[in-house]
């Protein structure tokens, strides 16, 4: 049974930081290309991070500069470091872990307050 479990999340003041973990399991972790999206109420789904399997990192423009996604093989986690973070942050984010199938975590809800 794969899961992806996010943690991390909460309510920061603009400015600030938080940092979000995922914990897989169920799957070959180091195979699987691991990445953070976020869907906002009313918009659809976007891509905040992804490092591929080989360790290539890939940004949405919206967090270039302030995110910062990491991943550790021995531990099956992949985390996401979230740096000076603005109300348009504020967002459900997901965890993805992607080899032939495509999987997803429950999310964690983040809120920026301004």
């Amino acid at each position: 049974q794969v899961q992806l479990v996010e943690s991390g999340g909460g309510l920061v003041q603009a400015g600030g930081s938080l940092r979000l973990s995922c914990a897989a399991s169920g799957i070959i972790f180091s195979k699987n290309h691991m990445g953070w999206y976020r869907q906002a109420p009313g918009k659809q789904r976007e891509l905040v991070a992804v490092i591929t399997s080989g360790g290539s990192i890939n940004y949405g423009d919206s967090v270039k500069g302030r995110f910062t996604i990491s991943r550790d093989n021995a531990k099956n986690l992949v985390n996401l470091q979230m740096n000076s973070l603005k109300p348009e942050d504020t967002a459900v984010y997901y965890c993805n872990a992607r080899f032939v199938i495509s999987y997803w975590g429950q999310g964690t809800q983040v809120t920026v307050s301004s």
